[in-house]
C-alpha cells in the first residue's frame, strides 16, 4: 500500500512539470510596451493650488495628453483618427480641456482630471480655411462668455458648458479668411478681423450674445498682404505685404481701419524678405530677417522700433502675465554644448528675469519651440519652467537650472526598422555580470519549486520574478546562443537615429544624422529609408556592423541626396556626404565586397543609376553581374510599372566611373478608366524557404513558385478609390495581379466584383494574403492565392524527393515562359486591418503565423492553416491528418491569439518580424505613437526549454524515481527470497 502511495505521489510530481504555464510573476518576461505622444506643437500649463500639476498638450501625432509636471508621466492620453489634426487646445472654466480639429470642424471638451470626453459638437464647414481657436479667460458658467471658432468659412460661438452652438456666422459668400478673433476684457462686442483675397482688410464688430453684426468696415491695401498676422494689441495687428518688405500696421480701434507702413529696410540694415514669427507678445513682435531675430515694439501711433536682436537659432515662447501687471516671455538659444534660457519682460528687454544655462545632448539638434510657466516660490519671487521641444522631437523640461524630466518622443513617429546583432561576449564585454554562490543557486531553485506547487505567497511571487528578470541576462550587451538579444535600429521622422534593446527596450544609443550645424548645403535633411550595410560574419569581427541611412536635402523628390553611415555597436556616425544627386529609388543588391560591404544602387531622377560603396573592387564586383541586374518603378498616379536594366557608363562632364544609364525593358500600362494602382509588394529579398516541395493529401507532390522577382500589384476602379461605401458594388471592382518583375508577363490575374481597397496585404514564399471590402457583403474579406509550378509535374513522386531523383537544383530562368497554376479561398473578416505581416524564422522551418494589426491597434496571430486554400467543407482523412481545417465563411478572431494581450500600439503603422537563432522563435517588433515588442513562437517552443523550467523539481523526481525503483527492488527480492523459504 504504502508503495502505491509513493508512486502516486511521483506521478504527481512529474505531471506538475508538464502543466507548468504562464503565470503572474512571468509577465513581461518577453515582451515589453512603451508609450508616447509625439512631437509637442501646442502646450497649456494648469498649475492651480489645488490638485496635480500637469501641462496639457497636442501633437503632431493627433494624440491630446495630459502630463505630470513632476515626473513627466501620461495621467491621459487619447489617439484621434490619421485625419483628425488637432487645429488648436486650451483650459475652459478650469475643469475642460478644449480641442479644435479637423480644420476647424470638430470640437470637443474633456474632462481635465481623467481625460474622459464632455461633449463633442460638429461644426459646418463649407470649405478649406485656417481654423482659429478663442476660449475666454473669464471662469464664470455663462453663456456670455462662449468659445469662439472659425473654420470652413463660418464662425461658431459653442457654449463651454454642454457644446451648444448659440449662433454662428457665414463669411463664405464674402470670401472672408479670418486672422484674428479678439474679445476686449468686460466688453460683449467680438472683433473679428480678416482679409478678402489678400488685398482688403476687414473688421467687423459682432455681439457675443445675440451673433449680431454691429458694423463693418473695410478697406485696401495696395498691393495685398502676405503670410501671417500678429496680434500685438486689443486693437492693433501686424502684417507683411505681398513683396514681403514692408510691416503694416493694422489699427481698428471703434470700428475704423488705418493702415501704417514701415519698411524693412528702415529698421534694420541689408535687409531680405522678412518672416512675422508666431510668439504672441504684447506691443511687440518678432521677425525673422538674414537669418536674425529682431525684436520690434510697437507704439501707440503704430510706429514701430526695434529694441532687440538675437541669433536665428532661438526659440521664443509666448508672453505671459507676471507680477504687477507686467508680462513676460522665454527665449532659448544654444552656445556651444549648452542652451541658454532667458526670461524678460516685454516692456523692459533689459530687465532679465531668468536667466540659466543647461548642459545639452548634441544628438537633440535645435530647440524647436518653448513654452514658459510661472509660479511663486517660497519667498515669494517669480519661479519659472520651461518646456522645450527639441529638433529631434524630444520633450524636456527645465526648472532651476537643471532638467527635471525628458521624453523621448522622436520614437512616436518611426518610419523605417532594422535588426542588427549584438556583439559576441568576451572578457570585459559584457555589460551586467549576476554572480551567483552555491547558497543563491539552491534558493532560487527552492522558490522555483514553490512556484510550481503553487506554494508561493506574494512575496515569493515578487522575488520569482526578480531573480528571474537578473538571471535571464535579457538586458546584456551582448548576443546570445538562441538570438533572443538583438537590437533593433529605429529611424525616425526627424531624421534621429535609435538603438532598442530587445529584452528591455531601453535605447543602449542615438544619434541626431545630419545635423544642420554640420552641413550648410543641407540645411534641413530629412531621414527617407534604412539598409544594412555592412553585416560582418564570424571571420570578419574584428569589423563592427553598420548601416545605411538615406535622407534628401528637401521634401520634393528632385532635391539631393545625404548619405549616412553609422556603427551599429557604438552609435557613431562614421561619415556623412551629400551625393550630389537625388534619389528615388534605393535597391540593395546581393554582392558584397571582401569587408561585407553590400552593394546598393541609386536611382536618381535622370534615369541614371549610380553604384555605392565608391571602390574599384565594388565597381569589379558590379561590372561582373552587368547583365544580370534588373529592377522596376511604379508610377501609381499614372497607371503604370516599368521594367528597368543597366544599358551603359554615364556619360558627362559631371558624371564618373560609378554612374550607369539604364534602358527600359517593358511597361505595363493599366487603363486609368477603369484600374487604379492602390497597391503593391515583394517578397522580402532576405526570406528563407525550408523547401519547395509540399506534399498533398493525395501523397502527391506540389511544387511551390518561388520567385523573388514576382510583383504583386492590387488596383481598383477610380470611383472605388474613395472611402469605403462611397460607391455602389457596380460601379466598383478589385483586381490583382502577380507580374514577373524581369519580363513583365502577367503570371496571375483575379478579379473581384463589387470589392474596393484599401488593401493590406502580405508576400511570403508562394503565397500572397490580402484584405479588402466587399461592398455586396457590406463586410471585409480575405483573399489567399497560392502558385505553384506545373513544369515539375513529372516529379510527384515522394520517394523521387526522399531518394534525390528531382530537378528541385535545375536553373529556372524568368524568360522560360512559366507554367503555373493557382489555388485561392476567399473568407470573411470580421475587423478593419491597418496592416499585415508574417512570421520568419531562421531555417523557415516553423508554421507561419499572420500578424494582422487591427483597427483597435492590436495585432492577432492567426494561423497560416486557417487561409489555406485546400481548405474544404469536409476535409477527407488523409486531409485532416495533413492538419487542413474543414472550411468556414469566416476566419475565427480568438482573444487568446492577441500577442498585445492588454495593450495597444497607438496609431499603429508597422509591424517588423525577425528570427532569433533558435528555430521555433521569432522577433516581432510594433510601432506607430507606441512601440511593443514580443517573442513569438508559432508551433511552441519544440527545440528548447524555457527559461523558467525547473531544474530542481526534474532532479527530485529523478532521485525520487529512482529511489523508487530501488526501493521496489528490495521489496521485490525480499518477497521472492520469503516465498522460497516457504
Amino acid at each position: 500500500m504504502a508503495i502505491r502511495v509513493f508512486l502516486l505521489l511521483l506521478l504527481f510530481l512529474s505531471s506538475a512539470i508538464v502543466s507548468f504555464s504562464l503565470y503572474e510573476d512571468q509577465v513581461g518576461l518577453m515582451d515589453w510596451h512603451q508609450r508616447y505622444i509625439g512631437k509637442v506643437k501646442h502646450a497649456v500649463f494648469h498649475t492651480q493650488k489645488t490638485g496635480r500639476k500637469r501641462v496639457i498638450v497636442s501633437t503632431e501625432e493627433n494624440v491630446v495628453a495630459s502630463l505630470d509636471l513632476r515626473l513627466g508621466e501620461i495621467f491621459w492620453r487619447h489617439v484621434l483618427g490619421t485625419k483628425d489634426a488637432i487645429d488648436g487646445v486650451d483650459i475652459a472654466l478650469g475643469k475642460y480641456v478644449i480641442t479644435l480639429s479637423s480644420e476647424g470642424s470638430t470640437l470637443r471638451a474633456w474632462n481635465l482630471p481623467d481625460g474622459q470626453m464632455v461633449w463633442e459638437t460638429s461644426l459646418h464647414n463649407a470649405q478649406q480655411s485656417k481654423s482659429l481657436l478663442s476660449v475666454p479667460i473669464n471662469l464664470k458658467v455663462d453663456k456670455d462668455y462662449p468659445i469662439l471658432v472659425f473654420g470652413g468659412g463660418y464662425l461658431h460661438a459653442v457654449s463651454a458648458v454642454d457644446g451648444e452652438v448659440l449662433w454662428k456666422k457665414d463669411f463664405t459668400a464674402e470670401g472672408f479668411e479670418v486672422q484674428r478673433v479678439l474679445q476686449p476684457p468686460g466688453s460683449s462686442i467680438i472683433y473679428v478681423l480678416g482679409f478678402v483675397n489678400s488685398a482688403e482688410a476687414v473688421v467687423y464688430q459682432i455681439d457675443s450674445k445675440t451673433g449680431e453684426v454691429a458694423s463693418q468696415k473695410s478697406m485696401e491695401f495696395p498691393g495685398g498682404f502676405s503670410g501671417g498676422i500678429s496680434s500685438v494689441s486689443n486693437d492693433k495687428v501686424v502684417v507683411l505685404d505681398s513683396t514681403r518688405s514692408i510691416l503694416v500696421t493694422i489699427s481698428f480701434l471703434d470700428g475704423g481701419i488705418s493702415f501704417q507702413k514701415t519698411r524693412i529696410s528702415d529698421l534694420v540694415e541689408d535687409s531680405g524678405n522678412a518672416e512675422i514669427l508666431l510668439p504672441l507678445l504684447t506691443n511687440m513682435l518678432a521677425v525673422k530677417v538674414n537669418k536674425r531675430t529682431i525684436f520690434v515694439r510697437v507704439g501707440g501711433e503704430g510706429k514701430l522700433e526695434v529694441v532687440d536682436s538675437l541669433s536665428d537659432e532661438t526659440a521664443m515662447s509666448d508672453s505671459l502675465p507676471v507680477a504687477d501687471d507686467q508680462e513676460a516671455f522665454a527665449s532659448v538659444h544654444h552656445e556651444g554644448s549648452k542652451i541658454h534660457l532667458m526670461v524678460k519682460l516685454v516692456n523692459d528687454l533689459d530687465t532679465v528675469l531668468l536667466k540659466e544655462s543647461i548642459q545639452m545632448d548634441q544628438h537633440r539638434g535645435r530647440v524647436s519651440k518653448v513654452f514658459v510657466n510661472n509660479y511663486i516660490r517660497t519667498d515669494r519671487s517669480n519661479g519659472f519652467r520651461a518646456l522645450i521641444v527639441m529638433e529631434d522631437h524630444s520633450l524636456l523640461l527645465l526648472q532651476q537650472g537643471a532638467i527635471v524630466w525628458r521624453r523621448e518622443e522622436g520614437l512616436a513617429s518611426v518610419t523605417d526598422v532594422t535588426t542588427a546583432e549584438l556583439p559576441v561576449e568576451k572578457d570585459g564585454v559584457s555589460v551586467a555580470e549576476v554572480e551567483h554562490t552555491l547558497v543563491d543557486w539552491l534558493k532560487g531553485h527552492v522558490l522555483k519549486l514553490k512556484g510550481s506547487l503553487l506554494l508561493a505567497s506574494p512575496e515569493d511571487v515578487v522575488a520569482i520574478q526578480d531573480m528571474r528578470l537578473k538571471s535571464s541576462g535579457r538586458s546584456k550587451l551582448t548576443r546570445d546562443h538562441n538570438g533572443f538579444r538583438k537590437l533593433i535600429i529605429a529611424l525616425t521622422r526627424a531624421g534621429k537615429l535609435f538603438a532598442l534593446h530587445t529584452g528591455d527596450g531601453r535605447i543602449v544609443w542615438s544619434v541626431l544624422l545630419n545635423s544642420p550645424s554640420k552641413s550648410e548645403a543641407c540645411e534641413r535633411p530629412s531621414g527617407i529609408s534604412l539598409y544594412q550595410w555592412q553585416v560582418p560574419h564570424h571571420h570578419a569581427m574584428d569589423e563592427n556592423p553598420s548601416v545605411l541611412v538615406v535622407g534628401r536635402c528637401g521634401v520634393d523628390s528632385s532635391a539631393p541626396g545625404v548619405l549616412s553611415f553609422v556603427d551599429v555597436y557604438t552609435g557613431k556616425e562614421i561619415s556623412s556626404s551629400d551625393i550630389g544627386h537625388s534619389v528615388v529609388q534605393v535597391m540593395p543588391l546581393p554582392f558584397t565586397d571582401a569587408t561585407e560591404q553590400r552593394l546598393h544602387l541609386i536611382a536618381d531622377t535622370n534615369g541614371h543609376v549610380h553604384l555605392y560603396p565608391k571602390t574599384s573592387e565594388a565597381l569589379s564586383i558590379f561590372q561582373r553581374e552587368f547583365e544580370n541586374v534588373y529592377w522596376y518603378t511604379v508610377e501609381a498616379d499614372d497607371g503604370i510599372i516599368r521594367g528597368h536594366a543597366m544599358k551603359s557608363s554615364c556619360s558627362g562632364e559631371t558624371a564618373d566611373e560609378y554612374c550607369f544609364t539604364t534602358r527600359e525593358l517593358w511597361t505595363v500600362v493599366f487603363p486609368s478608366e477603369s484600374e487604379k494602382i492602390i497597391s503593391t509588394l515583394t517578397r522580402k529579398p532576405n526570406e528563407v524557404v525550408h523547401t519547395q516541395a509540399k506534399v498533398n493529401s493525395d501523397q502527391d507532390l506540389l511544387y511551390k513558385y518561388v520567385s523573388k522577382n514576382l510583383l504583386f500589384v492590387a488596383t481598383v476602379s477610380p470611383k472605388g478609390a474613395g472611402e469605403i461605401g462611397s460607391v455602389t458594388p457596380e460601379e466598383s471592382a478589385l483586381v490583382v495581379y502577380l507580374i514577373d518583375t524581369i519580363t513583365g508577363r502577367i503570371l496571375h490575374r483575379l478579379s473581384h466584383q463589387g470589392c474596393q481597397g484599401p488593401v493590406h496585404a502580405v508576400f511570403s514564399e508562394n503565397w500572397v494574403v490580402y484584405h479588402y471590402f466587399n461592398l455586396r457583403a457590406h463586410k471585409y474579406e480575405v483573399t489567399v492565392v497560392e502558385i505553384y509550378d506545373q513544369s515539375r509535374a513529372e516529379n510527384k513522386n515522394v520517394w523521387k524527393l526522399v531518394l534525390g531523383k528531382h530537378n528541385l537544383t535545375a536553373p529556372i530562368s524568368s524568360y522560360s515562359r512559366p507554367e503555373v497554376f493557382t489555388k485561392s479561398q476567399s473568407y470573411f473578416f470580421a475587423q478593419s486591418v491597418k496592416t499585415i505581416a508574417v512570421t520568419s524564422t531562421a531555417k523557415g522551418i516553423t508554421s507561419k503565423q499572420l500578424l494582422i494589426g487591427t483597427i483597435g491597434d492590436q495585432i492577432l496571430a492567426l494561423d497560416k492553416r486557417f487561409v489555406d486554400p485546400r481548405r474544404t467543407l469536409n476535409p477527407s482523412q488523409a486531409e485532416k491528418e495533413e492538419g487542413i481545417i474543414p472550411l468556414t465563411d469566416s476566419l475565427p478572431i480568438i482573444p487568446q491569439s492577441y500577442i498585445t494581450h492588454s495593450h495597444k500600439v497607438e496609431g499603429l503603422r508597422g509591424i517588423i518580424t525577425a528570427p532569433a537563432k533558435l528555430e521555433s522563435t521569432t522577433h516581432v517588433f510594433a510601432y506607430g505613437v507606441d512601440l511593443f515588442y514580443t517573442r513569438l513562437a508559432p508551433s511552441k517552443t519544440y527545440d528548447s526549454l524555457t527559461d523558467d523550467f525547473s531544474y530542481a523539481l526534474l532532479l527530485i523526481t529523478i532521485v525520487a524515481l529512482v529511489a523508487a525503483i530501488y526501493i521496489t527492488w528490495v521489496l521485490s527480492e525480499k518477497k521472492e527470497l520469503s516465498e522460497k523459504w516457504r
